[in-house]
């Protein structure tokens, strides 16, 4: 339908992100597949970043410049557009046509703490490792910037991103005018099966602790997710829970693992799992599952009955990056909507950019219908964020919880 505006919509995200979703203070720590999480990256973790030394937050805006001829951008499996014939990236080939830059696109987050302990010491030098962008999510999005660790935006440069951002996500507390991060997409948490695998359909997280599915259940390393959709499934509104509430969680997750029933925590890398079969059932993220589903078709993503967890992940551009002016160019290239709706449309991931859905009901209604791109938010949460003494506890049960 056209964008009239959907109030009801920019309410709910409005009330979500200004609210808890952007308040990702609460350290949500774990380790992909068999990787550990380094020291430095569990002192980060634990809010070490703060008695370290980190840089100071930089003020001055990026300088213009010239184009740059290629730019490098990092960023997490399954999350831009594919070209099923050639491999490569539609909406990256179309900022070459406009702007001559060759973008490397580099799939190298897979976990926000693993990502962050990789290049805390490169970003803590002034050095950005060669990345011009990297995608977060917010609650690390809010630690980079108070590090000092990203450059401040010149917005004069970023037209699009400036006029079309979607009002729930433009104005998230640790980034007011949005001068350090801009959105990328925003998503849902909730189950992916193997519907050929676990003999019908699942409606709760607490399907994945039923006894038939031993060793075949995977939950995300993102504390935040994992906890907040067993509080859910077990009655508890996250945004309300007590400390009690919380422990007894991660005691349920952690009794979950050593009794075999989880096979592991991860990040993206759950993709591999399920289509090989070692996974018969997940906990996952919404544009995931899309996009697993053209690899199997008995794949499906359900929404807990009962309520689900949110999350916005956004670009910034580090510190030291060699093409920050042109990483600024490519950031507002995604806010044209022409641009926004082909990613989205093979995203399946919630837009940020105004205009994406007239885009969209005008090319391919039945996308611009489809509810994991354009949610009902009604039973959308987020996590409670706790004192900085709790949230140490909670992330070191976490960490005992996940083997990490």
């Amino acid at each position: 339908m056209p964008r009239k505006p959907n109030t009801d919509f920019e309410r709910r995200v409005d009330e979500l992100m200004r609210g808890e979703l952007t308040r990702r203070r609460l350290l949500r720590q774990g380790a992909a597949g068999a990787l550990s999480v380094s020291a430095i990256s569990y002192l980060a973790a634990c809010g070490g970043d703060e008695l370290s030394g980190g840089a100071k937050e930089e003020t001055k805006a990026i300088p213009k410049g010239e184009i740059a001829g290629n730019l490098t951008f990092a960023n997490w499996p399954y999350y831009i557009d594919v070209d099923d014939k050639t491999g490569g990236h539609p909406t990256l080939e179309k900022f070459k046509e406009k702007y001559g830059t060759s973008v490397k696109y580099v799939e190298e987050i897979n976990d926000n703490t693993e990502f962050f302990g990789k290049v805390r010491p490169e970003y803590a030098s002034g050095s950005s490792g060669g990345r011009d962008i990297h995608v977060v999510t917010d609650w690390l999005c809010a630690r980079m910037k108070r590090l000092g660790f990203v450059q401040k935006f010149d917005k004069s440069a970023m037209p699009n991103a400036t006029k079309n951002i979607e009002d729930g996500v433009a104005s998230p507390d640790f980034d007011p005018n949005r001068e350090y991060s801009m959105p990328w997409a925003s998503g849902q948490v909730g189950l992916i099966y193997r519907k050929d695998l676990v003999g019908g359909d699942l409606t709760s997280v607490n399907d994945l602790f039923d006894p038939k599915f031993k060793g075949k259940v995977t939950f995300l390393s993102e504390m935040r997710d994992s906890v907040g959709s067993v509080l859910l499934a077990d009655g508890v509104t996250p945004e309300d829970a007590s400390m009690d509430q919380v422990m007894e969680a991660i005691e349920k997750l952690e009794k979950g693992s050593k009794d075999g029933q989880i096979r592991r925590f991860t990040g993206n890398d759950y993709g591999k799992d399920i289509l090989k079969g070692d996974s018969h059932a997940l906990l996952g993220w919404s544009g995931d599952a899309v996009q697993l589903t053209i690899d199997n078709e008995n794949i499906r993503f359900k929404k807990p009955d009962v309520g689900f967890m949110i999350f916005t992940d956004s670009m910034q551009i580090p510190v030291g990056a060699p093409h920050a002016f042109t990483a600024e160019k490519l950031i507002d290239f995604y806010y044209d909507p022409e641009i926004q709706a082909l990613l989205t449309a093979y995203l399946n991931y919630v837009p940020p950019a105004k205009g994406t859905k007239e885009v969209l009901i005008a090319k391919d209604p039945e996308i611009a219908e489809n509810d994991l791109i354009f949610p009902d938010l009604t039973n959308a949460h987020n996590f409670k964020t706790f004192p900085p003494e709790q949230e140490r506890e909670i992330d070191e049960a976490f960490q005992r919880a996940i083997g990490a």
